[in-house]
């Protein structure tokens, strides 16, 4: 096993992929010569060439239609977004046509395509750059989203969504590019619509995914220290919510705290709650917690920008007064 940064871990899938099949193609801006915007894609455009590797104008909207166009017809295109938030742009394309054309299609045309690419709220990186599109998309049908959060999964959950004959929306945090972990030489892939148990516990469990998945963690070590024993949980797939996992912790916790870096109006942890309510409601012993960044644009300033995600000392208190509820 090699300890590798995640987004090598990122650009071994994508090569092993190519390398695996030649109908999978890379296209974005940037992503040729210069190697991506965070170098996911370095060294790919002198191996397998500009046919395969596309660098494309500034023009989302534009390069994901023809992503969509390159699926009908066989292909298996990979997208980049240099920031995921530009993607909007391309939100027509994205739902009305990727999401949709294999249904309205009859059945017709698969779509095997994953939209990858930085989000989530990074330092001092501006409202524009710091968006987080998972609660966007989420309403779409036809889509699969998945959140890596590690090395070893953003790896395996890769090459699974461009296998996938289903469009996959596949966020990467910025804060997460630069983490390192030892993962298998051998081929491997992760399923695309399972949860992951990070730690086991009783006392509560915790729901979470992507960056907030560490700031869990670290919250872990002071609650463990004080004698609680939350079970973690890290989401991954967004869409569809492997509720069976979740179902399977609540039964034996009967405590849920939820902890986004999401919006808190209308994000995943809003989806849960009514969910989680309409499936689990008499396995609850309290109601269901959410820990949520604040309904505003993030601010440019350092200082503002922490207040407005969840951190670790407050999912330490979240905990504390969850389990002083208890009967």
């Amino acid at each position: 096993m090699a300890e590798v940064l995640l987004f090598n871990a990122l650009r071994d899938a994508i090569d092993e992929e190519m390398a695996h099949d030649a109908t999978v193609l890379v296209m974005g801006e940037d992503v040729g010569q210069y190697g991506g915007s965070y170098k996911v894609t370095k060294g790919l455009y002198e191996k397998y060439g500009n046919l395969r590797v596309l660098d494309t104008p500034i023009a989302e909207n534009s390069f994901t239609g023809m992503a969509v166009g390159a699926a009908m017809t066989g292909l298996k295109p990979i997208i980049e977004g240099m920031n995921m938030g530009f993607l909007l742009l391309a939100f027509n394309q994205i739902a009305n046509n990727a999401g949709m054309l294999p249904y309205t299609s009859g059945g017709n045309f698969t779509m095997p395509m994953v939209i990858r690419g930085p989000g989530g709220v990074g330092r001092q990186l501006g409202a524009e750059h710091s968006q987080r599109l998972e609660a966007y998309f989420q309403a779409v049908p036809g889509l699969k989203i998945v959140a890596c959060s590690t090395p070893y999964n953003a790896k395996g959950l890769l090459k699974s969504a461009i296998r996938d004959p289903n469009p996959v929306l596949f966020f990467e945090h910025v804060l997460l590019y630069n983490l390192k972990e030892h993962i298998p030489d051998e081929d491997y892939c992760l399923p695309l619509n399972r949860a992951e148990v990070v730690h086991p516990g009783k006392d509560v469990t915790l729901l979470t995914y992507s960056r907030m998945r560490h700031h869990v963690l670290q919250a872990l070590k002071t609650l463990t220290q004080e004698g609680f024993n939350p079970e973690v949980i890290d989401l991954i797939s967004l869409k569809p919510l492997d509720f069976e996992t979740i179902g399977a912790s609540i039964r034996k916790t009967h405590r849920v705290i939820i902890v986004e870096e999401c919006m808190r109006t209308g994000g995943i942890g809003a989806e849960l709650i009514a969910s989680i309510n309409e499936r689990f409601f008499d396995e609850l012993d309290a109601p269901v917690v959410r820990l949520s960044s604040q309904d505003i644009p993030t601010p440019y300033n350092g200082m503002l920008e922490s207040l407005t995600i969840v951190q670790p000392q407050q999912i330490v208190t979240a905990v504390k007064e969850m389990m002083a509820l208890q009967v």
